[in-house]
């Protein structure tokens, strides 16, 4: 597998920069074609009353034209930053789908999602705020979700992999081969509970870390007993070993549209503090 085709989700929040920053390193990186994606807003019909003039004769069309310059003026930034990088494959889609719907849509088109940390002081708009976890559940890709603080350049030279001998974990894996190629680093972290027992056999890890060396990746094991959250013991170690990145299965399900998301899943989309490539 390879991202040849990279979709990074676009907005008027000040992260979007660093998000569009990153993707486009990802994919000069990897080769890809890199798709900046924007939902006009036209259908998720949230428009602040403050920028239509007031006495608008046709509140519609003046909340139209609105959206539509406010999609340009995102289109032409990303123009901008992308070209600044050199020459590259890259293009702008312009979409009156729902956000969620847009990005899940045309998520399915492509090998790798770019998508930022839900940020409450920035994001008023209530059909975006679930946006991570719903794409994450429904879009069948590997989601690259980015911090709305710090900046994160390049390709991870660093990267932790949370592995459980899930299913979910172990598709996680898969998608990130492309990303851990790269990377001069690879951990792979197991963090689990004090009586767990039946580790070693889940794990599997001799076999694990075989499979990544047939793919040219040369990993290291750690594991940890923890008494703590699962969530707070993965940032923690995270921290101490310096990462840039985290690969890690989406725990849940989606039932009538309601996401259920698992505890540790749930903490790290809360608290992430570097990226995190995510599956489910």
């Amino acid at each position: 597998m390879t991202y040849k085709t990279i979709i990074v989700h676009l907005d008027r929040t000040g992260a979007c920069r660093a998000r569009t920053d990153l993707a486009r390193e990802w994919a000069r990186t990897h080769g890809s074609h890199l798709v900046g994606l924007i939902s006009t807003g036209l259908i998720d019909g949230v428009i602040p009353a403050e920028e239509i003039l007031s006495g608008a004769t046709d509140y519609i069309a003046e909340s139209a034209q609105y959206l539509r310059r406010r999609a340009e003026a995102i289109s032409y930034e990303f123009r901008e930053r992308v070209s600044a990088g050199g020459p590259m494959s890259y293009e702008v889609r312009l979409i009156d789908a729902t956000t969620v719907d847009a990005v899940v849509q045309h998520g399915r088109m492509s090998d790798l999602v770019v998508l930022g940390q839900r940020d409450d002081d920035e994001v008023k708009d209530i059909t975006t705020r679930d946006l991570p976890q719903r794409v994450v559940m429904e879009v069948g890709r590997p989601v690259l979700l980015v911090p709305y603080a710090g900046h994160f350049e390049g390709v991870a030279k660093n990267v932790v992999v949370a592995w459980d001998g899930s299913r979910e974990s172990a598709v996680a894996l898969g998608a990130a081969v492309p990303a851990l190629r790269h990377a001069s680093k690879v951990t792979l972290l197991s963090v689990r509970a004090v009586h767990d027992n039946d580790a070693d056999e889940r794990l599997r890890v001799p076999d694990i870390l075989q499979y990544l060396l047939r793919h040219g990746i040369q990993a290291t094991a750690e594991s940890e007993v923890t008494g703590i959250d699962v969530g707070d013991a993965l940032l923690s170690r995270i921290s101490d070993l310096g990462a840039d990145l985290l690969v890690m299965g989406g725990y849940g399900h989606s039932r009538f549209r309601e996401l259920m998301l698992g505890g540790a899943t749930r903490h790290i989309l809360a608290q992430m503090t570097v990226p995190v490539l995510m599956t489910h």
